[in-house]
């Protein structure tokens, strides 16, 4: 039987889902029009997309705000 070297496991689990619940907040809460693209194709891509989506998301998903 292999061993699980949870303590590794873990804390990539946690990352992912804390990074995919801000990001599905963060969509939810922005307009349309600071959002590049359709919101629903933001969401498939954050839930299907694991971290690599959520990143994605807020390096490229987002319009800049005019800070």
């Amino acid at each position: 039987m292999m061993d699980i070297l949870w303590q590794l496991i873990v804390p990539v689990i946690l990352l992912q889902l804390i990074l995919v619940v801000i990001a599905l907040v963060s969509l939810a809460r922005a307009e349309a029009e600071t959002v590049r693209g359709s919101k629903l194709l933001w969401v498939i891509i954050i839930l299907f997309g694991n971290i690599i989506g959520s990143i994605v998301y807020f390096v490229a998903g987002r319009k800049d705000y005019g800070a």
